[in-house]
């Protein structure tokens, strides 16, 4: 199985006052700094290698997981350095530590998906990119894919239109040349999906059941909910 980046990187002003002490990888979710129940279901969808893109109070997150051993994996770790790059950045930065391809999954999404799935829809596809979708219909957030079961047809968080059915489920897997190649050091990895989409270039699964996030409070309840078996 490939690599996991995960981009736990941001400032999570929207859980504030919660984060000003401590960084959202590490809010109490189910009894457990949420980082942990990412660490374990990726150790169940046989994971094994996980690169953790910090920024903000990052050293808290590597003080608490340090080397993986505890949920039987290998975690490297990638700082953002003086300035925030953006998620695309991040990834970017740590491209050493993350082979010719790997899944990347956002740090404050919990995402209840196998990854072989996925991944042999990458491989298959040919193409430099893949990003998971949910046929959200604008339920839990707004509506921002055009999928048309195979690819990505478009891709546009700034100005979705009414025929985008789905949404970014929150795991995509990426060549690291198509990071390699980006242009600049600090940009989005939502841009770079934008552009691979209106190229043609974007591969998509779709996944069955709906995603849960502690970006908001409210995200934080439901996840909270749903991990303790009460959703």
């Amino acid at each position: 199985m490939i690599p996991v980046a995960i981009l736990a990187g941001g400032l999570a002003t929207r859980l504030r006052p919660l984060t000003q002490t401590i960084p959202k990888a590490l809010v109490e979710v189910a009894d457990a700094p949420f980082i942990v129940h990412q660490l374990r279901l990726l150790h169940r969808e046989g994971i094994r290698d996980v690169i953790l893109c910090l920024g903000y109070l990052g050293e808290m997150v590597r003080d608490r997981i340090g080397d993986g051993a505890e949920f039987g994996l290998k975690v490297a770790y990638s700082f953002d350095g003086e300035e925030l790059r953006g998620t695309g950045g991040a990834l970017k930065r740590a491209l050493p530590l993350l082979g010719d391809s790997f899944f990347v999954l956002y740090g404050d999404s919990y995402l209840d998906i196998g990854y072989a799935a996925p991944l042999e829809a990458f491989r298959k596809s040919g193409l430099p990119a893949l990003m998971t979708v949910y046929r959200n219909q604008g339920r839990w957030d707004t509506s921002n894919v055009l999928f048309d079961g195979a690819k990505v047809v478009r891709y546009d968080k700034r100005n979705p239109t009414p025929d985008m059915q789905y949404i970014d489920y929150g795991l995509g897997i990426l060549s690291s040349e198509i990071i390699a190649g980006w242009p600049e050091e600090t940009f989005d990895l939502a841009a770079l999906y934008t552009r691979l989409a209106g190229e043609g270039q974007l591969a998509g699964f779709e996944a069955s059941r709906r995603f849960y996030e502690i970006g908001t409070y409210q995200g934080l309840r439901e996840t909270d909910a749903y991990l303790k078996g009460e959703a």
